[in-house]
């Protein structure tokens, strides 16, 4: 095989390289930034760059590579070893924690640590913080562990300490009006509490070793001379504390600033856990004599694909720009299902995944449903469970397997049944409400000795114990729930629970990345409950007038039931976030849910710089797809229980693509949303059969109004006449014609149903 001209006689392994990526791999001296675009070879030239260094004579030992993730430096190692042999394993790869969790190890003296320091994982710190906060006398549903110890991570990320902090009078300020005015002495004790047990959470991992190179010249210029070059992997992901200890090594007078940095801006998606753009887009500014090498071919993509991709990152302001290109220009276009309520998009998204097996002969596993938050995993979950699919939850837990879920489903279940001990188990301390394991463990034994349910005994008189007090009080709360599942529906009596079992309460307390999401996935399945107590569609024939809370346990137990079969399945759907997808492809891909405050997410809107992350959020998602991708959006949602109408996703209109029913795209970046407010109109709703209703418009009447004879407006299935009408006045039952359905008559509960009369 003919040689590239510039690659040397004895260099096989770079062969296969376009010309972008040799010259890349080929420039072993100075300053460079790999612009990678998706899909481009970023990891084969990271890696292949590493090989030539070292077969152009640099010692294995000398370069040390940053990456982010363990599994990344494992396949590094891999692929160098796979050139070069066994002296990939004396190259310095890991993740900025790994490598300097080694070095300071080394160090740690210097700041007063000993060498064999603990390193607390995320529990472990929020027990101590938990710990200080009860000494302080400071409410502890307000001073949760969860939110004090994301803050002082925000703070260690800045390089700021809890003395700085402590004297910034614009930190003062944010603490107060977020209710957390003791958060400057929590975070000061915390350190010194962590310094005395000689332990380290995560953050001080970098946090320590940046202030040992600022304050300790001679270690600096250890590690300078220990490396001759540093390369990091995703530098579009670091936070301004991994990229100060980057320059601290790099950047100095003298230096030959030896640094290749690989990364995209377009792909910057990590701004919640304090990644920052600015590093990318500042580093030329940084090293004057950099060089820039951009690789713009996409090997992975179609072209309508990668067209759509270059059209929508346009938009943001600040990027490094270019343009991505393929040589498969041939493709198919990409396809957007509308959809008229989230349930109807779950509903045909798994549809058009049946018709691109059975036409394209695709496997499970090239195929993913992307979604903006977790919680929308649900009802995609209920009909590829209705279809017989395959799927698994990447990068998180099937929604019927969460936490939060299974402790309200076990609350539903012990007021539809209180004899069913294990759910009653979960939640009999749950919130905590002061009954100790002892306790509970007298209650079980006293039940299997007397062959009694535990609910029985706890109801009974021969019991006594320490926690009596606590008992009556769940006891009771337990049996107003039981007593209101006979005059409540579903949905009124799970929002019921769900409010005053404290719950919810817990769950907001903490206010959290990670606890907002827990409260998404609860008002999901409130959602859903509310879904069915509202659904008058028929099926099989069969229309389900009770709409109780035990109603629904049933028709979800064989999804609780599904998820313990799903996990022995090899050939798989993926379902999963859109920051879980990134560095991932697959032959089809569905990005769902692009709507206004979903995608983009409403809490970008008063954030600098939001719309623009979200936007190469939406890039990163389109870009996973190969051959195939298809977008969706609903033109009404459940949200807390009611019906909410929906705007397409301004990225939408920002593509060329089929878009009957939206306005002309704007012509410039950067254009507010007030300048193009023409977009955001509601849609006319489109739903199969051909049947529009104007949803904006759109007004239920009251159930009594609806006698035979009257004529009648439904959202999804049109006009229709009112045959009869019969039942007591509670559960009048309706039998209507609609012509345009495909299936003219349909038997539907008034108290129930949403019928505009005409």
């Amino acid at each position: 095989m003919q040689l590239h001209p510039e690659i040397p006689a004895t260099a096989d392994y770079l062969e296969g390289l376009n010309d972008v990526q040799l010259k890349a791999v080929l420039h072993t001296d100075g300053p460079i930034l790999v612009v990678a675009g998706p899909g481009s070879g970023k990891t084969k030239v990271l890696t292949l760059k590493i090989a030539h260094l070292i077969r152009s004579g640099v010692n294995p030992r000398k370069i040390l590579a940053l990456t982010f993730t363990n599994k990344a430096a494992r396949e590094m190692k891999g692929r160098i070893e796979k050139v070069i042999g066994h002296d990939a394993n004396l190259v310095w790869a890991g993740t900025f924690h790994s490598i300097f969790a080694k070095i300071l190890r080394v160090e740690a003296s210097r700041i007063d640590f000993p060498p064999n320091f603990v390193i607390y994982d995320t529990d472990d710190a929020k027990s101590v913080i938990g710990k200080i906060v009860k000494d302080m006398g400071l409410d502890t549903k307000i001073y949760t562990g969860g939110a004090i110890l994301g803050r002082i991570s925000t703070a260690k990320s800045q390089i700021i300490t809890p003395e700085a902090y402590a004297n910034n009078p614009a930190f003062t300020m944010q603490d107060r009006q977020a209710n957390l005015p003791f958060f400057a002495d929590i975070y000061r004790t915390y350190m010194i509490r962590l310094k005395k047990a000689g332990a380290m959470d995560f953050d001080d991992l970098l946090y320590h070793l940046y202030f040992v190179l600022r304050d300790h010249d001679e270690v600096v210029m250890k590690y300078r001379n220990k490396f001759s070059h540093f390369l990091v992997d995703e530098f579009q992901d670091t936070n301004f504390l991994q990229y100060s200890i980057i320059k601290k090594l790099v950047k100095y007078i003298g230096s030959p600033n030896n640094i290749c940095a690989v990364g995209d801006d377009a792909q910057s998606i990590y701004a919640f856990r304090g990644a920052t753009i600015q590093n990318i887009l500042d580093f030329e500014h940084d090293f004057e004599n950099l060089t820039t090498y951009k690789l713009e071919q996409n090997y992975r993509s179609t072209g309508p694909i990668v067209k759509a991709a270059n059209e929508v990152i346009g938009y943001n302001r600040k990027q490094i720009r270019k343009v991505i290109w393929t040589q498969k220009q041939e493709g198919d276009e990409i396809q957007l299902i509308k959809a008229m309520t989230d349930s109807e998009e779950g509903k045909r998204v798994v549809d058009m995944i049946l018709e691109q097996k059975n036409r394209h002969h695709l496997r499970n596993s090239e195929i993913a449903i992307l979604y903006r938050t977790n919680s929308q995993s649900r009802i995609f979950e209920e009909f590829l469970r209705r279809y017989n699919f395959a799927y698994r939850v990447y990068g998180g837990t099937s929604f019927y397997q969460r936490k939060e879920i299974k402790d309200l489903l076990a609350y539903f279940k012990t007021v539809v049944n209180p004899s069913n001990d294990e759910s009653l188990l979960r939640i009999i301390n749950y919130p905590r409400r002061g009954i100790g394991d002892s306790t509970i463990d007298q209650i079980r034994s006293y039940a299997v000795e007397q062959e009694l349910s535990m609910w029985s005994v706890l109801t009974g008189d021969a019991l006594v114990s320490k926690g009596k007090k606590s008992l009556t009080d769940f006891t009771q709360m337990m049996e107003i729930f039981m007593k209101r599942e006979k005059d409540l529906n579903a949905f009124e009596l799970a929002s019921m629970i769900t409010r005053q079992s404290g719950l919810l309460e817990i769950l907001k307390g903490e206010n959290t990345m990670e606890s907002l999401a827990r409260v998404e996935n609860v008002n999901a399945m409130l959602d859903g409950i509310k879904e069915f107590v509202e659904n008058d569609v028929v099926e099989d024939e069969v229309i389900t007038v009770d709409k109780s809370l035990s109603t629904w346990l049933q028709s979800v137990s064989l999804l609780t039931d599904a998820d313990q079969s799903q996990a022995t399945e090899q050939e798989t759907i993926t379902l999963m976030s859109v920051h879980s997808a990134k560095g991932l492809e697959f032959k089809s891909v569905f990005v769902t849910g692009l709507e206004e405050k979903l995608f983009p997410s409403w809490m970008s809107y008063d954030v600098p710089d939001g719309i623009d992350e979200e936007r190469r959020l939406f890039y990163v998602a389109i870009t996973r797809a190969e051959s195939y991708l298809t977008l969706s959006y609903a033109n009404s949602r459940y949200k807390f229980g009611k019906l909410n109408y929906s705007d397409p996703s301004r990225f939408l209109d920002e593509m060329t693509i089929d878009r009957p029913d939206i306005m002309s795209r704007p012509q410039l970046p950067g254009q507010s949303r007030s300048t193009i407010s023409g977009l955001f109109k509601p849609q006319r709703l489109a739903v199969p059969n051909s049947i529009a209703v104007d949803g904006a418009n759109f007004t239920p009447s009251s159930s009594d109004k609806i006698l035979a004879g009257s004529r009648v407006l439904h959202l999804k299935f049109g006009e229709g006449l009112v045959k009869t009408v019969e039942g007591a006045t509670n559960n009048r039952i309706a039998t209507i014609e609609f012509p345009q359905s495909g299936e003219p008559e349909k038997r539907i509960m008034l108290k129930f149903a949403k019928l505009q009369v005409l």
